[in-house]
């Protein structure tokens, strides 16, 4: 999760919350791409998570990842809790998944040679530690007594709301990773269409990136238990977010929604503060319980958009949350699907025309499917495989349109990402699949095969 942001100043106007979210709004020539990933971290020897501290842990892989690699150390409370370079950064999830935010970068060809290049480079230390790395949706046998907490006061806080609000949120926190993608905009009107074809099409992110059909060491009835984590952590902060789809919708009405939802935190000199349920709106009038008298700044509006988590976002970007942590081609393969869909214009056209007739129900029931399913999926008269099908193409010729050269001209243009989705269209198979096959097969029903065929 995010490192909290300082400093912005004092908001001294409520249009100052919308004015934030519009500074997002860039010229097409300056449209970036930002990747982020989460991966598991276990001790190959006893296939248990890795503690913080210790000479297997997830301590040493940040610092080794600072001696050897040239990262600069981002500290909490003289904790060791991410890394920063070039425009990058590595964070800890609560139960220690390893996270790069990437760079915002230009084209696929960049942001998947990041990625290669972190893997490797953790690799590089893990190997040394006697550590592994594994890209799954969810934690396949750990329980969650079995998960570290990483030295973050952010998580502390979040962790005792969890039980108040769902049943998940826990589960969310120490046993799920994902693989998300931010992309621009360029107005407030492409925000609005970028946000409804994200909020719509994520069923089929969910779908094709499915990867986690185990929890608690067993098979558990869902392509996509990440995805079903999330129906019951939070109705405040979660969902499909109706009111995208309304008359009217733009940065204002996300502001409206935002300050609905109830804080964790704020952030002041090094320490968050707890104001778990409490207003932002008692906060720009200087009510807040937590810091009475006192109103926010413009970091802590930045902080408090971090706390939301439905199934796609706006910051200064927007962020696409739908799909599972997974193998090393789909780390490339996700933003690709959705550079292809956003940064066309006639494929963003293409990919609205095929959702915009949907309603409410038919986005929820879609959700919901799609973590049952996978491409199995079927609701409200549409086939998930044949929908899966018709947006990868729409993709496709979205980056053929884009044309972005890489390896020095040699390849022409970016379709190649999407080569493992293809796969999966043309098989009728995901990666969730291909786990529950080798669970029933191979695996003869054992888990732990999982580490050893499965890791970075």
């Amino acid at each position: 999760m995010s490192i909290p942001q300082t400093g912005g100043g004092p908001i001294e106007h409520s249009d100052q919350l919308a004015e934030y979210l519009a500074a997002g709004c860039k010229p097409r020539d300056d449209w970036r791409i930002g990747t982020e990933h989460e991966k598991f971290g276990y001790c190959k020897q006893s296939l248990k998570p890795i503690p913080y501290d210790g000479t297997a842990s997830i301590f040493a892989v940040l610092d080794g990842l600072r001696q050897r690699h040239g990262w600069a150390p981002v500290e909490e409370a003289g904790k060791l809790i991410g890394l920063t370079k070039d425009g990058a950064n590595v964070s800890l999830e609560p139960g220690g998944q390893l996270e790069l935010s990437g760079a915002p970068l230009a084209t696929i060809h960049e942001t998947c040679d990041e990625v290669n290049a972190h893997l490797k480079d953790v690799r590089d230390i893990a190997d040394t530690l006697g550590v592994g790395f594994i890209g799954l949706g969810a934690a396949p046998i750990w329980s969650y007594e079995d998960m570290p907490m990483m030295p973050k006061g952010r998580y502390t806080l979040m962790r005792d709301y969890m039980d108040r609000v769902g049943t998940m949120g826990k589960s969310m926190m120490f046993r799920t990773c994902t693989v998300q993608v931010n992309l621009d905009f360029e107005s407030e009107a492409d925000m609005v269409k970028k946000m409804r074809v994200a909020i719509a099409l994520q069923p089929v992110a969910t779908a094709l990136f499915a990867n986690s059909p185990f929890f608690d060491g067993d098979v558990n009835g869902h392509k996509s238990w990440r995805s079903r984590v999330w129906r019951d952590l939070d109705p405040d902060r979660t969902g499909t977010l109706p009111f995208v789809f309304e008359e009217g919708f733009g940065f204002q009405r996300w502001v409206d929604y935002a300050l609905d939802v109830p804080m964790y935190f704020v952030y002041r000199d090094g320490t968050y503060i707890d104001a778990l349920g409490q207003s932002f709106r008692d906060f720009l009038a200087g009510n807040l319980p937590a810091l009475p008298g006192e109103v926010p700044t413009l970091s802590d509006w930045a902080d408090h958009l971090t706390t939301i988590f439905p199934e796609a976002r706006v910051k200064q970007f927007i962020e696409m949350r739908g799909a599972d942590g997974g193998p090393w081609r789909r780390l490339c393969a996700l933003p690709a699907f959705w550079v292809g869909l956003m940064y066309d214009k006639s494929a963003l056209d293409a990919a609205w025309d095929l959702v915009k007739h949907w309603d409410d129900e038919t986005r929820e029931a879609l959700r919901i499917a799609a973590s049952e399913d996978g491409l199995q999926a079927r609701t409200h008269g549409i086939d998930m495989h044949e929908l899966a099908r018709q947006t990868l193409a729409i993709s496709e010729r979205g980056l053929k349109a884009r044309a972005r050269a890489g390896v020095g001209g040699l390849v022409t243009d970016e379709t190649h990402f999407l080569n493992a989705l293809k796969e999966s269209v043309e098989s009728g198979k995901v990666p969730a699949d291909e786990l529950l096959d080798r669970y029933h097969g191979v695996w003869d029903g054992d888990l732990k095969q999982i580490y050893q065929d499965f890791s970075y």
